[in-house]
């Protein structure tokens, strides 16, 4: 896919989720996990380094995205939008490693779900990882620039009307 495609996607599902400025990457994942009928799981993890920093697990009641938990909170962030980028760019797990080889042991939080697929992030010389890393770079990119330009949204039904109005926002660039 293109990253102009990727760039459509992204935007669309932005809007769609009515995702707001400052980007809050929980709420992006419990808004897309809803809009796809299951829960998105984040999990973070003490990963192995070296190694994978995150990994999509995905299983027939929910998604799991365990990411490093030995990192900074902006990494974090960019780690699960590069997991969500999976499942924005249609990407299905094709496990090219068992959750548990990485995980060490049975992968915590699965609640007993059994594993259907899983899909980790080693290296971006396949498409897939490269589309991956894409749409979290949009995402992050856009938010960087709206989290600082767009005022945030008032809690007054009132004056939300008048922000939009007179505001010249445009939703995801």
């Amino acid at each position: 896919m293109k990253e102009r495609e990727l760039r459509k996607r992204c935007r669309k599902m932005l809007n769609k989720l009515d995702i707001e400025p400052p980007l809050d990457v929980g709420v992006l994942c419990e808004r897309l996990g809803e809009q796809r009928g299951r829960p998105i799981r984040l999990m973070p993890y003490p990963l192995e380094v070296p190694g994978p920093f995150g990994c999509w697990i995905a299983t027939g009641s929910a998604d799991y995205i365990f990411f490093q938990q030995e990192t900074t909170k902006s990494h974090q962030d960019h780690i699960i939008l590069h997991e969500l980028g999976h499942m924005l760019a249609d990407h299905h797990p094709g496990g090219d490693a068992e959750p548990a080889d990485f995980l060490r042991g049975p992968a915590p939080g699965l609640d007993g779900d059994a594993v259907h697929r899983a899909l980790r992030r080693t290296s971006y010389d396949e498409a897939h990882e490269w589309e991956a890393e894409t749409v979290a770079t949009i995402i992050l990119e856009w938010a960087s620039v709206l989290n600082y330009t767009i005022p945030r949204r008032a809690d007054d039904d009132d004056v939300r009307r008048v922000q939009g109005a007179l505001g010249d926002h445009q939703g995801w660039l």
